[in-house]
């Protein structure tokens, strides 16, 4: 009897069909979409928006708030990560993702990124606040920022401060 309770269990179990719950209401973790499905959400116009909005300057920034007063902990220190690395202002467009829900979504889709901030060098998406503090910590990030050439001048900071 034993044994035949166990088969009979055994036997419902595989019969019964995939997670029901799961297929009604995914979760990120187990979303049914791909990355490609899910970038084909993102309509054509903020895709266009957010396709000249990277390619705007050379270093580009989607945060919380704006440079001069950040929103998030996450957007701050990128700022300030961008400013002890000596990124040259005038290569440097910075975009408050606060200001548009759909530019706050969009980003995130057009990037596969779940996070903000995110940071874009030479149209190429770098990562969120993890990424630069992991890259500014082992150096990757200076290397970086040199080779692209939008490091400020050294000059330039010295000129500033003595005028």
């Amino acid at each position: 009897m034993f044994t035949r309770s166990l088969f009979t269990a055994t036997l419902r179990q595989a019969a019964r069909p995939i997670a029901r719950q799961t297929l009604l209401r995914p979760t990120p973790a187990t979303s049914l979409f791909t990355p490609a499905q899910q970038a084909r959400f993102l309509s054509a116009n903020t895709r266009t928006a957010i396709e000249k909005a990277v390619a705007s300057a050379p270093v580009v920034l989607f945060m919380k708030g704006t440079p001069e007063m950040p929103q998030c902990g996450f957007s701050r220190a990128s700022i300030q990560i961008l400013g002890l690395q000596g990124v040259d202002p005038a290569k440097f467009a910075a975009f408050n993702v606060l200001e548009d829900d759909e530019l706050r979504s969009g980003i995130k889709e057009f990037s596969d990124w779940p996070t903000i901030p995110q940071l874009y060098i030479e149209k190429e998406f770098v990562g969120g606040c993890d990424i630069l503090v992991s890259m500014h910590q082992d150096g990757t990030l200076a290397s970086m920022l040199e080779e692209k050439g939008v490091l400020a001048p050294a000059g330039a900071a010295g000129a500033e401060e003595q005028k």
